[in-house]
């Protein structure tokens, strides 16, 4: 298999898919976001947004924290230190993918 397209079977699916992308790409932006504003950005339901978050947390790259504010739920999310170095991985290897993918031509 040539070594762009061994490059993209490689890419880390968690962290790929566009929901999961588009948060980690949020919070690593940010100290931290409450859930609504991360499901104003995303456009996500709060249940979808809910499940990506949960992989998130379990993975170790994002920390949840749930509270009660004036009598109300928030939940505020923030990236962690492995997920930041994961997020700038990823990053720069979909940069490494688009600038092999520029020279590759086909056998």
């Amino acid at each position: 298999m040539s070594e762009v397209f061994s490059q993209i079977a490689n890419l880390d699916k968690l962290l790929h898919e566009p929901a999961r992308l588009s948060l980690m790409t949020a919070l690593a932006a940010c100290k931290s976001a409450d859930f609504l504003a991360l499901q104003r950005l995303t456009g996500l339901t709060s249940g979808n947004l809910s499940v990506h978050l949960s992989k998130l947390e379990e993975a170790g790259l994002v920390a949840v924290e749930k509270s009660f504010k004036e009598k109300r739920p928030n939940t505020q999310v923030s990236i962690t230190a492995e997920g930041r170095q994961v997020i700038e991985n990823h990053w720069q290897q979909l940069e490494n993918l688009r600038r092999d993918s520029q020279n590759w031509r086909p056998d």
